[in-house]
Formats: C-alpha cells, sequence, structure tokens
C-alpha cells in the first residue's frame, strides 16, 4: 500500500453536487474513459482509498491522478494490483511551471514535454493548461 499526497485545495470540484463522494470520484474516473470498474474507491476527510485492480501500471498511475487531482483530496491511499507493477514517478506543478521546464528537468531536453503531455491525458486536454498544486505523471 502506498500513500500519494497532493495539495487539497487544487483541481477539480466535484463534490458537493447531490452524490457522495466516492460516487463523484468513480464517475469522475470514468468520465475521463479510465478503466476503473475493478477499483474501490472510498472517501474521508481529505483521503481517498483506492483498492482492486488496475488493468496496467499506466491506467493505475492515471486512476490515481484522477483522484487525487481533485479539490478537497489531500491523500490517495492506494493498495491497486497490476500485473507488472513499477514505482511511479509524479511531479506537483509549482507557480511558473510549463512542460517544457519540467522536461527539461526530467529529460534534459524541454522538446520532450509531449511524452509528460501525452502520459496525462485525457486529465490534461492542452498543454498550456497546468496549474499549481497539480500533480502529473512522469513516464520514463
Amino acid at each position: 500500500m502506498s500513500v500519494f499526497n497532493f495539495v487539497k485545495d487544487a483541481g477539480n470540484k466535484l463534490f458537493g453536487r447531490g452524490k457522495s463522494e466516492p460516487e463523484a470520484l468513480k464517475e469522475h474516473t470514468e468520465s475521463l474513459g479510465l478503466n476503473a470498474a475493478d477499483v474501490n474507491i472510498d472517501y474521508t476527510a481529505g483521503q481517498v482509498t483506492a483498492s482492486g485492480r488496475a488493468t496496467s501500471q499506466e491506467e493505475k498511475e492515471k486512476i490515481l491522478l484522477a483522484l487525487g487531482n481533485v479539490a478537497g483530496v489531500e491523500t490517495v491511499d492506494e493498495a491497486i494490483e497490476v500485473d507488472q507493477p513499477s514505482e511511479p514517478v509524479f511531479y506537483t506543478v509549482k507557480s511558473g511551471d510549463t512542460l517544457g521546464a519540467i522536461a527539461q528537468r526530467h529529460y534534459g531536453k524541454a522538446s520532450q514535454f509531449t511524452k509528460i503531455f501525452e502520459a496525462n491525458r485525457p486529465m490534461l486536454d492542452h498543454p498550456d493548461r497546468i496549474y499549481p498544486g497539480q500533480v502529473l505523471r512522469i513516464p520514463e
């Protein structure tokens, strides 16, 4: 089981719209086209607990980001199984960051920003639309 930290006040505003927090989170992941059918989601006071099974390591990481980049979520405690697990690399966006600057830090080339953009689709819909506090997946 791993715990990932997020900025509680950053992200999509899903809560308080007539659905329970777990229902809203599950619906959110599915609306992004992520396969969370075998993932159980619970929510208590800023903490999401996700358990079950994902189809791949990439799908697992995207589910974690979809759950964590929601206003009101501070931590995601996960026990999601995959066939070939690996340690994810995440980066929290700071004020003034661009995908190019993040790519420069991680890959040594700003032109590699498309790797980061594609790794975070469908949560990102444009490479210029990132915000401080957002957590991004950094692929190998």
